[in-house]
């Protein structure tokens, strides 16, 4: 059976700082899923574990710094609990965390038992100071850092079960945070090594996304940045999809239906929890 649109498992509420507006509540999202025809969403509001360092208050407010994911402990992503249920809906708590320049990931072992579906991007390079040195700025050293923070993430012990990894190939990881950019990065990245992330990434069972990203590709952009996914699917990964959405305006915009077809995704290769 041809691989079925019923998920969006990577949506993010007003509790999110990155939010551009407070509307995007939990019962707007579930108003989504129930419009949509969605039996799985979940929600997964940006989140840095209060009792992990690396994220802390000193310094000033950056966007995309420690500061700012301090901001975003279990406290605040909680004020979205209890989430609004539908039935023939389940509506689930996750997060999305993040992994620092350290390759260390800022979520406990206690609240990694509590969420139903942890998000970790190894993409989220504009960061700087927080996730890369300031000085990486090269094309080259991305391609590279992309390859590195993977790996990281793979040697981790985590429970791979409930764990997605999130846009691969995202803008946010190229020095440009441009198209042209950003797949000269990808096309930097030896298949080989794909290859081998993938194999671990499969044997070990997380789910990779495919993010609104990728679902609005140019012609010309389709090779290198379906290459990945592909590549993806002959090592036996699973997936998921995630509309990343930040405001109303972002659910049911995007066209999830033609990566699927772009990929040949069968219901055997979906991801689920």
């Amino acid at each position: 059976m041809r691989y079925q649109i019923d998920h969006d498992m990577h949506i993010h509420s007003y509790l999110s700082l990155c939010s551009p507006s407070g509307r995007q509540t939990p019962q707007v999202i579930l108003d989504y899923a129930v419009k949509d025809g969605l039996s799985t969403v979940v929600l997964t509001d940006h989140y840095w574990d209060e009792k992990v360092p690396g994220a802390s208050f000193n310094g000033p407010y950056v966007s995309g710094s420690a500061i700012w994911y301090a901001m975003q402990n279990t406290q605040r992503t909680d004020l979205a609990l209890p989430l609004p249920q539908a039935e023939g809906v389940r509506f689930l708590y996750g997060c999305e965390t993040e992994m620092d320049k350290y390759f260390r990931i800022g979520i406990s072992a206690e609240e990694m038992k509590r969420r139903d579906f942890i998000i970790i991007p190894t993409t989220h390079l504009h960061m700087g100071g927080f996730t890369l040195e300031r000085d990486q700025t090269s094309e080259q050293i991305r391609a590279e850092l992309w390859v590195q923070r993977f790996d990281a993430l793979l040697e981790k012990d985590l429970p791979f079960h409930k764990i997605g990894i999130a846009h691969l190939t995202c803008s946010l990881f190229s020095p440009e945070k441009t198209p042209e950019s950003t797949l000269k990065c990808l096309s930097l990245i030896k298949g080989e090594d794909m290859k081998r992330l993938f194999s671990k990434a499969a044997k070990l069972g997380l789910g990779i996304e495919l993010n609104v990203g990728a679902w609005e590709l140019e012609e010309n952009a389709l090779p290198e940045t379906l290459r990945p996914y592909r590549i993806a699917a002959e090592c036996g990964c699973k997936f998921y999809l995630g509309s990343d959405a930040h405001a109303p305006a972002d659910l049911s915009v995007a066209n999830p239906a033609r990566l699927v077809e772009l990929l040949g995704l069968d219901e055997t290769q979906k991801f689920k929890i």
